[in-house]
């Protein structure tokens, strides 16, 4: 069954060792973002675990921090899923979306301020880069709607926090969420807007997808979940919000209130600069009882931003390059765990039908996504193992031949630190590679595939440790996971 919400989710992370309750009192001005940032440096990425911070000083309530993507393994288990079907779901979450489903009472709404008891000076918000963000942040999911057409939006927006009643929200033009407000700033109206902290898991990594205005992002969120979401009426404004969640702020972004945001840190590792932002004038806060502040890291990467963003979005454009632009030949893509919506290496796994294909194929996604590099190998490659995909560079790619650069490409301003030198061009560039293989190679240097699951069978028998065939292994070899099941049975059969 789906998790209703996130604290089933936690309950089978601590089970599989994947989150880390603290009883340590921890400052939120700067302890636990120092200690997760630690996790995220510190720790390879299959060590990683979610925290659970049980002892917040001041404040009555947990907070929970890299749940959603502290590795890989962690969002296949959000998705209850394997790493490697993590680009499937997607697909089939994109391709079969379900609608949000409507209830009258909600969990969290068991508690409800309004009025002057209207403040988020309860809450354990940290600091995400101490010594040098301007203020706390809050950085979770925000909802707004489009007064026109009255469909929601579901993004993640980091949010400033000015005083207990107000905070300054990163809305920029050409984002969904400024356009939601815009529409209502047009008629003189105060646009509504909510933020969402620990929702059930698929709510925060459906809002990450990059996908066209008017798609209601909870839509997909039903699809990876195979179930729709609940939401319900929120208190104060206008929109729907999901009914599960921990806790639920609502506010206003009245027409022409802006305040400077920032410093601070961005997604490709260095501070943001300050710049007028809207504020919102919070009307309502909603909770459980005994709620858990949940709030994602960003800033250098790799964090549980980018980790959510990269996998997230990379199913997304394998369901776009298949079913929307017909190459099918797609089998896999992949995205670097800094992807922060643009500025990451994208390596695509196909099956090249006809020359030229894959430098197509590889132009297609320069064009669709903010994706600085783009690599395009065989299906036979493992496209995060980076070991394998070198090797693919090393033995199938001749950068003289297979290399095209990209120039005067839009980058949208401060985004890119490459480029800010005042005495480069404010355009970007994207390289692709063609690192896939030509006609006439040799044979893999590699025993033949009979012998090699053979000698499976001998490994077990000498009393040699443990190990799992790797999967650029599985895929030299063409070998499929019953086969090397059965190898091992075998062997098993033989010593008893």
């Amino acid at each position: 069954m789906p998790y209703q919400d996130i604290r089933e989710y936690l309950a089978v992370l601590e089970n599989r060792g994947l989150l880390q309750r603290v009883t340590h009192p921890v400052d939120p001005s700067w302890e636990p973002a120092c200690l997760a940032r630690w996790l995220y440096q510190g720790l390879p990425e299959q060590r990683r675990f979610g925290l659970l911070f049980e002892s917040v000083s001041g404040y009555k309530m947990p907070l929970m921090v890299g749940v959603l993507g502290a590795s890989t393994a962690m969002y296949a288990t959000a998705l209850d899923t394997t790493p490697d079907g993590i680009g499937e779901r997607w697909v089939e979450a994109v391709r079969h979306p379900q609608p949000p489903v409507t209830v009258t009472s909600a969990p969290c709404q068991e508690i409800v301020r309004t009025g002057d008891d209207a403040d988020i000076g309860f809450l354990p918000i940290p600091v995400w880069t101490p010594g040098k963000d301007a203020a706390p942040y809050i950085t979770s999911v925000t909802i707004t709607r489009d007064a026109d057409s009255g469909h929601q939006n579901t993004a993640i927006y980091r949010t400033m926090v000015r005083d207990q009643r107000h905070v300054a929200v990163n809305l920029n033009p050409g984002r969904h969420g400024f356009r939601c407000a815009s529409s209502y700033w047009r008629l003189g109206k105060p646009a509504p807007i909510a933020w969402v902290l620990g929702a059930e898991p698929v709510v925060p990594l459906a809002a990450v997808a990059n996908v066209p205005y008017g798609v209601d992002e909870m839509t997909i969120a039903g699809g990876l979940k195979r179930d729709p979401v609940e939401v319900v009426r929120a208190k104060s404004v206008d929109l729907m919000v999901p009914a599960r969640a921990e806790i639920i702020i609502e506010a206003e972004l009245w027409p022409g209130d802006t305040a400077d945001e920032g410093p601070f840190g961005e997604f490709a590792g260095y501070m943001g600069p300050v710049a007028a932002k809207p504020v919102a004038t919070i009307t309502a806060v909603t909770h459980r009882r005994n709620p858990i502040y949940h709030g994602i890291i960003s800033q250098m990467p790799p964090s549980e931003s980018t980790t959510i963003q990269s996998l997230g979005n990379a199913g997304l454009l394998l369901k776009t390059l298949r079913y929307d632009l017909g190459h099918e030949s797609v089998t896999d893509i992949y995205i670097d765990l800094t992807f922060g919506g643009l500025l990451a290496h994208g390596i695509i796994a196909m099956r090249p039908m006809y020359p030229g294909h894959a430098k197509q194929v590889g132009r297609l996604v320069a064009d669709l996504t903010f994706l600085k590099r783009v690599t395009v190998v065989d299906a036979d490659v493992d496209i995060r193992d980076p070991i394998h995909v070198d090797w693919a560079l090393n033995s199938r790619y001749s950068p003289a031949r297979d290399t095209i650069i990209i120039k005067d490409v839009f980058t949208p301003v401060n985004m890119d630190p490459a480029i800010k030198d005042p005495t480069l061009p404010i355009a970007g560039s994207k390289i692709i590679i063609d690192a896939t293989e030509t006609p006439g190679v040799p044979a893999f240097s590699l025993p033949d595939r009979d012998f090699m699951l053979r000698s499976l069978q001998v490994w077990e028998k000498t009393g040699l440790p443990p190990f799992e065939v790797p999967k650029r292994m599985r895929l030299m070899l063409s070998l499929n996971k019953d086969e090397i099941d059965m190898a091992a049975d075998s062997a098993q059969g033989a010593s008893q």
